[in-house]
């Protein structure tokens, strides 16, 4: 008993590291985080039975806010001003960028294709290089005229429709709802290169809201980066993977090497801290595997998200990483690989549990083509109603 009383004692002593590194353990992940992180969307300390719903429900409001916004932004544009894309076909060369707006009609109140397209329209309005950009819109609606948004911004904006003229839905069928939309990519895609012959196209999804900096962040990847090369040599660049998803605790393995890198780096800042500020102990590797295990274990818990958001400072510090399955929300092609995109989903049938996401990273593999991912992402994903899979009555951010 005296022997415990010994080891307890010495284990419990306020200077000894065992117990500095145990209340500092405790302190962390059972207060700090907790009280800090229980609103956080995506951490694991989110509390989602108190918070989700009130959390979706604003969301959605502050949306129905932005729509207005969007509304009257065109409302208040003299109709010269927004008529001149149009006339822009032959006044200007070959335009360097094409956006691509792949629309369908959605909830009417929430007008995402205002909102997106509004957005875009006042970032190319403000872009000193952006001035051979262009913003195309590609309806396909299989009743075009019952896309609303579509149907007004059609007089501002060059518009293409899939299925303008009533005979074009004679004979079209398809086995799916995945399918038709991977068809509607495709027709969009290749209207866009042979209409504009861009050198890059961005196929854009009319609920994808870009961030501000999307466009000195693309300019940024495509021209000045080392590795410009082989991004246009990339199948495929994507710009959006959903918040949830980013986790290093993930199907996508590669993030494992980043999360022990994050571990080793921070781990080591905070051992020589420890050993500046207290006495140093016997097994100091012992103290290197605690810190880094503790920094891999905050990051996670916190969410990577959050720390990827650091990332915007400036467009010098955004990652491209190899590319993830999900989801098409935002997708750069070069006209060259957008070609071979076309090509490739010529070749599958898409469906439920394959959808054009899911075909166009098969063909990676398939085809021993490569692609990347942006992070953090470049657009917000801001359609909580998905086209796919049916209006849902009290849609959720998760």
């Amino acid at each position: 008993m005296v022997w415990w009383s010994l080891c307890i004692s010495l284990y419990c002593r306020r200077s000894s590291a065992p117990f500095q590194l145990f209340l500092f353990t405790v302190v962390t992940f059972g207060i700090a985080l907790p009280v800090v992180c229980h609103r956080l969307l995506y951490s694991y300390y989110f509390m989602k039975d108190w918070y989700l719903s009130p959390m979706s429900h604003d969301f959605l409001k502050k949306n129905l806010k932005e729509a207005e916004d969007a509304v009257q932004y065109f409302q208040r544009m003299h109709p010269e001003i927004l008529q001149s894309p149009k006339a822009q076909d032959e006044r200007f060369p070959k335009p360097w960028l094409v956006v691509t707006v792949v629309t369908v009609q959605r909830k009417a109140e929430y007008h995402y294709l205002m909102q997106v397209v509004a957005k875009f329209h006042q970032l190319l309005q403000n872009c000193s290089h952006c001035g051979s950009n262009r913003i195309l819109l590609c309806n396909v609606q299989e009743e075009p005229e019952h896309n609303e948004d579509a149907r007004v911004l059609k007089k501002f904006f060059p518009t293409i429709e899939r299925f303008k003229d009533p005979k074009d839905l004679l004979g079209f069928k398809v086995n799916s709802q995945f399918e038709k939309e991977k068809q509607d990519y495709q027709y969009c895609m290749n209207n866009t290169l042979s209409r504009f012959d861009p050198k890059y196209v961005l196929m854009v999804e009319d609920d994808a809201l870009p961030e501000d900096d999307i466009f000195d962040v693309l300019h940024h990847l495509l021209t000045q980066r080392k590795s410009k090369t082989k991004l246009e040599n990339a199948l495929y660049i994507k710009l959006f993977h959903p918040e949830r998803l980013q986790r290093y605790i993930n199907p996508e393995p590669m993030r494992i090497l980043e999360w022990i890198g994050v571990g080793m780096s921070v781990g080591s800042l905070l051992t020589f801290l420890y050993l500046k500020m207290f006495s140093k102990p016997e097994k100091l590797w012992q103290l290197f595997l605690y810190f880094m295990i503790y920094i891999m274990l905050l990051v996670e818990l916190v969410g990577r998200h959050y720390f990827l958001e650091l990332r915007r400072l400036s467009p010098q510090f955004y990652s491209l990483v190899p590319v993830t399955e999900c989801c098409t929300q935002a997708m750069l092609f070069k006209a060259q690989s957008a070609q071979r995109a076309l090509g490739y989903l010529d070749t599958v049938q898409c469906q439920s549990g394959f959808a054009k996401d899911t075909a166009l990273y098969s063909f990676l593999r398939e085809r021993h083509e490569y692609a990347f991912v942006v992070e953090p992402n470049l657009v917000r994903h801001i359609g909580l109603f998905s086209t796919l899979r049916g209006l849902t009555i009290d849609p959720k951010l998760l």
